[in-house]
């Protein structure tokens, strides 16, 4: 999560749609009175106690939104971004399983046996997108939605209302992995539609 109130913005960091890229690039405007959470490549958290002690950086509208005023509420800019939710899926599965050989072997397999482990479905980098951009009335609770299947742009875009210039995005962070359809067969489709069904039909994914 940033928050910047030199640009009066709020960006909501969804796991594994790019987010480090992004943070890249907001970073460059931010000033010293800007707040960061994020915990990969540093032990940076918001001046909040208790959303410091969340301890990850994919803090959820409901989680913070008790701890900003009404007017920062009203007046920043919140944005995201989210991804096909078969995909990210897909993409989670391959980070968190770099080097594990029975991954390697099996991937379908893996992945199936991972969705009957509660504690796996858990995981906030497999818990839903939804879930993590909605507001109390379970309506999405930010400004812009943004796609991961057009960063760039999307980005560019945000940018643009914030009056901020564009900066081409790096790779960052990304997990090695084939087309995501090249994973699945009926049964794993079925499972991911069922885990996932929110992202789907609230932001209109398909396989």
């Amino acid at each position: 999560m940033i928050i910047s109130h030199a640009h009066k913005f709020i960006f909501f960091a969804v796991p594994k749609t790019g987010t480090h890229a992004v943070r890249e690039v907001l970073r460059m405007h931010l000033s010293a009175d800007d707040w960061e959470q994020q915990m990969l490549t540093g032990n940076q958290t918001l001046p909040i106690p208790e959303i410091a002690q969340i301890g990850h950086g994919h803090v959820t509208v409901r989680e913070i939104r008790p701890y900003l005023s009404q007017e920062i509420w009203n007046e920043y800019h919140k944005f995201a971004f989210i991804r096909n939710p078969f995909d990210r899926f897909v993409s989670v599965c391959a980070f968190l399983n770099r080097g594990n050989p029975a991954f390697a072997r099996s991937p379908l397999l893996w992945m199936k046996e991972a969705l009957n482990r509660p504690r796996f479905r858990e995981r906030v980098l497999v818990r839903e997108q939804f879930e993590q951009l909605c507001n109390e009335e379970r309506e999405i609770g930010i400004d812009s939605v943004c796609r991961y299947e057009n960063l760039q742009e999307s980005l560019d875009a945000v940018l643009g209302k914030l009056s901020l210039p564009s900066s081409p995005l790096n790779v960052l962070n990304s997990s090695e992995h084939k087309v995501y359809s090249e994973y699945y067969d009926e049964e794993l489709k079925g499972l991911v539609l069922t885990l996932y069904s929110n992202d789907i039909e609230k932001f209109n994914y398909a396989f």
